[in-house]
């Protein structure tokens, strides 16, 4: 690769285990003006539903909170699930985002539901799917796109403000689609590690020029844990396998502590599950981690990485930060 590619956050704010939702809020905001205060391109929030330990389920709501506490680092989507709304409404969100914080809102598009069959109903969107994905992507971008002569149904706010789309995807579905339609694509490997060599490269491979992009642009999302020493790095590494554990037995996603050692947590199949579920993990100090950086651009062209770090103390999770922020130095 050319160039270091830029450094970016996703935040699902999860919830400690014993911590309120505003708590953990509070710390969200703490997180993202630290990363915008050591240059971080983006800040993006996930949705998720019916999730305990989970609190990003209103996301639009979340964007503009952090926007409203940050100055420059841009604030969005990882990802709204599209199947769960209608586009007209995130549209309407979105255009009011982007015209309370002009140039700084991405709106990053997931054709899951992110949640489990009961809730997608309870969201109102049943019997539309996934399957109408491409059609409700179309719809948003002309939404938000400038108003047409004979319009019917406008987006107010919205129309006009070409709030750049990103489509998002753990297999080679989105990338095609992303290709097709000229739109940045952003692989999730911070939950499924094993198509992102192929999805990326079928990406870049078929991308198709558009209106909002010309060259191919490509963010891999990956999992880390960044320490002072190795062994600090391992043991804080213990939170992320307790909650891929609690994820995997339908079990609430609490935040728990690090523990010394997972023997007698996790049966020998859970752990080679956990361990391939974080197939992608960064883990370790500066050194390592750029290390690991290093061989993992041997294999993917990417622009810019977005780091999940799930980290139970507060001030060791923003100081993980220092040590990303580290590895870009030559």
């Amino acid at each position: 690769m050319s160039k270091h590619p830029d450094y970016s956050l996703l935040e699902l704010a999860s919830v400690r285990e014993g911590d309120s939702v505003g708590t953990t809020l509070k710390n969200s905001v703490a997180y993202a003006q630290h990363a915008e205060k050591l240059g971080f391109k983006r800040f993006w929030l996930a949705e998720h539903h019916n999730m305990e330990g989970i609190s990003s389920s209103a996301t639009s709501v979340l964007i503009g909170h952090i926007a409203g506490k940050t100055q420059s680092i841009r604030v969005g989507s990882g990802g709204v699930m599209l199947p769960n709304h209608p586009p007209l409404v995130i549209a309407e969100q979105f255009g009011t985002l982007e015209s309370l914080y002009p140039g700084r809102i991405d709106l990053g598009l997931g054709r899951a539901p992110g949640t489990d069959p009961i809730t997608a109903r309870a969201l109102r969107r049943d019997g539309l799917g996934a399957e109408q994905f491409p059609e409700d992507v179309a719809r948003l971008q002309s939404l938000l796109g400038p108003l047409q002569p004979g319009q019917a149904v406008k987006a107010i706010p919205g129309a006009g403000t070409r709030v750049p789309l990103w489509l998002l995807g753990s297999s080679l579905y989105s990338a095609q689609l992303a290709a097709m339609r000229g739109l940045p694509y952003a692989f999730a490997g911070h939950f499924a590690p094993r198509l992102y060599r192929e999805a990326l490269k079928v990406y870049r491979d078929n991308f198709q020029p558009s209106e909002q992009l010309q060259q191919p642009y490509a963010m891999l999302a990956v999992p880390a844990v960044p320490a002072d020493s190795v062994d600090e790095a391992k043991h804080l590494a213990t939170t992320s396998y307790q909650r891929i554990l609690a994820l995997f037995r339908g079990q609430p996603l609490w935040m728990k502590p690090p523990v010394d050692s997972m023997d007698g947590l996790w049966t020998a199949g859970e752990q080679a599950a956990v361990k391939d579920f974080l197939g992608l993990q960064l883990l370790g100090d500066a050194a390592s981690i750029k290390q690991q950086i290093r061989e993992l651009l041997a294999t993917v062209e990417v622009d810019e990485l977005m780091f999940t770090v799930d980290i139970h103390d507060p001030a060791k999770r923003r100081h993980a930060l220092d040590i990303l922020e580290e590895t870009r130095r030559d």
